[in-house]
């Protein structure tokens, strides 16, 4: 998708707040979307990347604006550490905002048999990448964090029903969303919001991943009440409503954008069928 195709509004519902953004791959990477939203709305922001994505992930922060960068491991406390304490010095010690768009599982756990495909190593793997680093995140921001802020994480539905090779992902991804819940839990009484958004099926690198993976967005267009594609303008919306001051008083949700797919039990034998 073309810079020229996504609605972004311009704003200034974030001017003045700060914050990181953890997970931007490349164009097509709903970090970036997100991103984008809030340089739209008059974000500042830190990107985080990991070594091997920094040629890719450095163009896209500078054409938004972005001044900061700082090479995080979110599997290595030292790493994370060392990150959280440039970010601190970069910001003043201040941040507003955390969005932590970060999940990996091994390729050959994503297709075929869970059961059998799952071994201790790869759900080990799975869930410290995809649900611990958002803890571990959430509480490296949150003592720079003052009552308003506001931290997020992307999710799927895959944590909720069984879908087709997402396998081990699924279940890291229901641990997610539980973290989610108990970051908000401790986080609510210093006045700061944590949810999750559950985004449809998009064509980022996170989808190739899955074997059969873009099957899901034909069939998410076909089943979904809304009859379209995820957008990933759409998703950043809904981001940019719970990072804004917006989003009061909600915390520990996982909101579905996903053009109401999440809804359907039966889907339509064709299009306008009952």
């Amino acid at each position: 998708m073309a810079d020229e195709d996504i609605i972004l509004p311009k704003g200034d519902l974030m001017k003045g707040k700060r914050g990181v953004v953890m997970g931007v791959a490349n164009h097509n990477s709903i970090a970036h979307a997100i991103a984008a939203q809030l340089a739209a709305q008059g974000a500042e922001m830190a990107f985080t990347y990991i070594e091997a994505m920094e040629k890719r992930v450095k163009p896209l922060g500078d054409a938004l604006g972005v001044k900061h960068y700082v090479a995080a491991d979110v599997g290595s406390d030292d790493s994370m550490e060392a990150a959280f304490k440039s970010i601190g010095e970069a910001f003043d010690g201040r941040i507003d905002f955390l969005v932590h768009a970060i999940a990996h599982a091994e390729r050959d756990h994503m297709q075929g048999s869970f059961v059998e495909n799952t071994t201790r190593a790869g759900f080990a793997h799975a869930l410290d990448i995809s649900a611990y680093s958002f803890v571990d995140a959430a509480r490296r921001a949150a003592p720079m964090m003052g009552p308003g802020g506001s931290m997020i994480t992307l999710t799927y539905l895959g944590s909720e029903r069984v879908i087709p090779n997402y396998n081990v992902m699924g279940v890291a991804k229901a641990a997610l969303e539980a973290s989610t819940r108990y970051i908000a839990r401790d986080l609510g009484p210093k006045g700061i919001r944590v949810n999750a958004i559950s985004a449809g099926a998009i064509r980022t690198l996170s989808l190739a991943g899955i074997s059969g993976g873009r099957s899901m967005i034909g069939r998410g267009r076909q089943w979904s009440p809304l009859r379209e594609d995820t957008a990933p303008e759409g998703v950043a919306g809904c981001a940019l409503w719970l990072l804004s001051d917006l989003g009061r008083s909600t915390t520990g949700e996982v909101i579905h954008v996903d053009a109401g797919f999440h809804i359907v039990g039966l889907p339509d034998e064709m299009e306008g069928g009952s």
